[in-house]
């Protein structure tokens, strides 16, 4: 069971998260609701971060894209199935950021540039590692 759940990409989550509010949201104001402040957070020297939903998905894209970044250090053979699957939400996303008003904003943008990181990176550093543990390249 949890085997299979490692198989995913974890930025289907962000993807999934972003998906479900814009889709609750509804209508040509996703955007603005995203990056309204919902929260803030006084700093020490009296400023004020303002928080909005879009920050939190963005963090939340972070986290995950730093997870996904450590298992591609994997030599595993299911790190490559994870890597081609990362390759498809990289393209839902693409598609959905061209083509559906609702993800034609800076927030899911940011989501789809986190996704193609994912999926450069993630090949990158798993040819790199195979090299090293083969003995090939430097």
């Amino acid at each position: 069971m949890f085997r299979s759940l490692r198989l995913l990409p974890l930025t289907l989550i962000p993807l999934l998260a972003y998906s479900v509010l814009a889709f609750t949201v509804g209508g040509m104001e996703a955007g603005a609701w995203f990056s309204a402040p919902r929260f803030s957070v006084p700093l020490p020297l009296g400023g004020v971060w303002q928080i909005s939903v879009g920050d939190v998905l963005l963090f939340l894209t972070l986290g995950v894209l730093f997870v996904e970044l450590l298992k591609s250090t994997s030599t595993a053979t299911v790190v490559m199935l994870d890597h081609m699957l990362a390759t498809l939400i990289f393209i839902v996303c693409l598609v959905l950021f061209l083509v559906s008003y609702r993800f034609g904003n800076s927030t899911f943008f940011a989501i789809m540039i986190a996704a193609l990181i994912d999926v450069v990176a993630g090949f990158t550093i798993s040819m790199r590692v195979a090299g090293r543990t083969v003995g090939i390249g430097a």
